[in-house]
């Protein structure tokens, strides 16, 4: 089991198995982060990974629609197209 901080939800931290999606660990453990679609469309699950980013997987196309390479840099990732191989600790602006 890996450990996922949701850091603007008050540091709330679950466990899920490893290669789960970040967003729907988010929804199914009330962790808060914010989404309309849930498939890369529409872009409101802009959320930074601010420790583990090497715990997460390749930078899908859809993510490139929404993000910049700039954004990648800092650790931004789409949640509902990330899975994670490891722990991580992510933050979002609150809406």
């Amino acid at each position: 089991m890996i450990e996922i901080t949701f850091v603007t939800n008050d540091n709330k931290l679950v466990q899920a198995p490893e290669k789960s999606n970040l967003l729907r660990i988010s929804i199914r453990e009330q962790g808060g982060i914010p989404f309309k679609c849930g498939g890369g469309i529409c872009g409101t699950c802009k959320c930074r990974i601010v420790e583990g980013m090497g715990n997460t997987d390749n930078i899908k196309p859809k993510e490139r629609r929404h993000l910049t390479d700039e954004d990648f840099e800092q650790g931004y990732r789409m949640a509902c197209q990330t899975f994670l191989n490891g722990d991580v600790k992510v933050e979002w602006e609150p809406k």
